[in-house]
């Protein structure tokens, strides 16, 4: 399974059971007033950084082939299969409903039809953003320092430092020292501003 060769998901060994009832508690918990539930869960990953904040509802298929960097944020709704491993980096930002797909089944129908499958590992880099409703497919890197616009379907990788989006996900355009400047001038208005302050420091 985890060398992206088909097998029978009925005969894997997993820690299905536990990690159901940990998703099941989280997603039944009001995680605002009490994160022992989401503790719970983490613990379950692979590995997890400091600050990472999932929302519910949550889904995975396994939960030890997820790792997760430090300052992390998912909106409500991330689903994972996690049939092989997830890497994510850190700083990374996950909008509404974003899909994280690892596996995937054999397009002969023959061979389909015994209900095996297959799954690749998926790579999130640092510093990206994914915006709502983002299907990952198996097998997919993303770079550093990376925007996925919304309703994107991921079927390729994407380099360091770009803008993409789109059904295919394709590279619109690459971040630029232009787009530093405007929003730490943009940062700057904010700080001057005697009622605001900075939430979050990474």
């Amino acid at each position: 399974m985890l060398a992206g060769k088909i097998y029978n998901p009925c005969k894997v060994k997993s820690q299905w059971p536990k990690i159901r009832k940990a998703v099941k508690e989280f997603n039944d918990s009001e995680f605002w007033k009490d994160t022992s539930a989401l503790e719970r869960l983490k613990s379950l990953f692979r590995s997890v950084g400091e600050d990472v904040i999932l929302t519910p509802p949550f889904y995975c298929d396994h939960g030890d082939r997820i790792s997760i960097g430090n300052h992390f944020y998912a909106n409500t709704g991330l689903t994972i299969l996690d049939e092989n491993y997830v890497t994510i980096g850190s700083r990374v930002f996950l909008a509404p409903h974003v899909s994280i797909y690892t596996a995937t089944h054999p397009i002969d129908a023959e061979v389909r039809s015994m209900d095996l499958e297959c799954a690749k590992p998926v790579t999130i880099g640092d510093d990206v953003w994914i915006g709502g409703n983002t299907v990952i497919n198996p097998g997919v890197t993303i770079g550093n320092n990376v925007v996925i616009g919304s309703g994107s379907v991921v079927t390729k990788d994407i380099p360091d430092g770009v803008v993409a989006a789109g059904n295919p996900c394709k590279v619109l355009r690459k971040i630029t020292e232009e787009d530093s400047r405007y929003w730490k001038e943009q940062l700057q208005e904010y700080l001057n501003d005697s009622d605001c302050q900075v939430i979050r420091e990474f």
